[in-house]
């Protein structure tokens, strides 16, 4: 089965464009990093490309690099940041692969032992702790 073409409709090429708002941690030429408004764990946040990516099948090789020394810096961060044990990163492809937004994404989370992920349920965190998680892990990256 082939993969449909990239769709610059998806919520995070409007977070790109600035066309829906985000709690935004981190951004560079490349790559755009923000909080995950469903967390499974406090501290959860996404990397994106900026270049249009459906997912893994389709990026290019110089966007994946970038992406990959983004997703390294964001989980240095929020280990630090949540004096986490461990950090789950997870990426989909796909419908059948999991993947519910089609624009390249990868998953940083936090982890302590004997703590499970909490369920996608499909509700948004409050405000609140959105905005002090990613306050928490701002502080963290600039903390080096």
């Amino acid at each position: 089965m082939s993969q449909s073409a990239y769709d610059d409709q998806n919520v995070f090429a409007k977070i790109l464009r600035g066309e829906m708002p985000c709690y935004k941690l981190y951004e560079d030429d490349a790559t755009f990093a923000f909080m995950d408004i469903m967390p499974r764990a406090d501290g959860h946040c996404l990397v994106i490309p900026k270049h249009p990516s459906r997912n893994i099948l389709d990026v290019d090789h110089d966007s994946l690099a970038a992406v990959m020394r983004t997703v390294q810096k964001l989980a240095r961060a929020v280990m630090k940041a949540f004096s986490a044990h461990g950090i789950t990163v997870q990426q989909f492809n796909e419908p059948a692969g999991g993947q519910v937004v089609f624009h390249l994404h990868v998953h940083i989370l936090p982890r302590h032992e004997g703590v499970s992920l909490r369920p996608h349920t499909g509700e948004m965190a409050d405000k609140a702790s959105l905005e002090a998680n990613a306050e928490k892990i701002k502080a963290a990256l600039t903390e080096g």
